[in-house]
């Protein structure tokens, strides 16, 4: 089977997918023949072209569902307008740093939700899909951070550790079904946003692009090369393969050897 049919006949929801390592895992999905739900909180033309171009490369149907992930009966919408989800995969994210002495509450409840809280919410409503199916794929996109923690980043590491639990429990339930549940957890990936942060942090530090982004940004990751959205999608398609039908319950790390110090 060629890698562009692989998955054909099979809808793949992914949260956060207008940019970013939902987009790439969007994409990745789309070229191993899966239909794609994309979505985000915005909803705007460019959103739903992001979909109608997946759809003419591919060949695949892709739409674009507007979908507030701090919101649960927005979660739980999305996956009933989507109408089938043979494969979830759940990436909506947000992120702030503060020390948790002065850590806003409200940021907190923000990315506990949008971070955590959303892919119980999505779960709960794919899941007799699934079910119905035959056939389904959890892949909960978490973080180096859902293994390991660094300072200042408490609400973020709380939640992808959540994600971690949340995704061994689903794989536990799950595990006499044709239905598996794991965690992809990426350490720095060059994404749109870090790209763009990138000539902030030089100047910051008085450093060159390079030398930052060695030093400062990969400083944990010792390949001291950033992961890529297409790698992680490609691993979302490696966990949704065959080959990976007895995967579940489990993390993998694509972090460049961070999670091995």
């Amino acid at each position: 089977m060629s890698n562009s049919t692989m998955l054909k006949g099979k809808t793949a929801v992914i949260t956060g997918s207008n940019s970013g390592i939902g987009l790439g895992v969007a994409w990745e999905l789309a070229r191993a023949g899966a239909d794609v739900v994309l979505n985000s909180f915005t909803d705007r033309d460019e959103d739903h072209a992001i979909a109608t171009r997946i759809a003419e490369e591919t060949g695949v149907s892709a739409r674009y569902i507007q979908a507030d992930m701090s919101k649960g009966d927005d979660c739980r919408a999305l996956i009933e307008k989507a109408g089938a989800c043979d494969i979830l995969v759940n990436n909506a994210g947000i992120q702030h740093v503060a020390p948790i002495d002065e850590f806003p509450v409200e940021k907190w409840d923000a990315i506990i939700a949008i971070n955590m809280n959303s892919a119980f919410h999505t779960t709960a409503v794919a899941l007799p899909m699934m079910r119905k199916a035959g056939w389904g794929r959890v892949v909960n996109i978490a973080s180096a951070h859902g293994l390991t923690a660094s300072p200042f980043k408490a609400a973020y590491i709380a939640a992808k550790h959540g994600v971690v639990g949340m995704t061994k429990t689903v794989a536990l339930e799950t595990a006499r079904e044709h239905i598996t549940a794991n965690a992809i957890c990426p350490g720095y990936v060059l994404t749109p946003l870090v790209e763009a942060q990138i000539p902030d942090t030089a100047r910051k530090y008085d450093m060159s692009e390079e030398e930052v982004t060695q030093k400062v940004i990969l400083e944990r990751q010792p390949s001291k090369e950033f992961a890529t959205v297409e790698q992680i999608g490609g691993t979302t398609v490696f966990l949704c393969s065959d080959a990976a039908a007895q995967i579940t319950g489990t993390t993998i790390s694509v972090d460049g050897g961070w999670t091995a110090l």
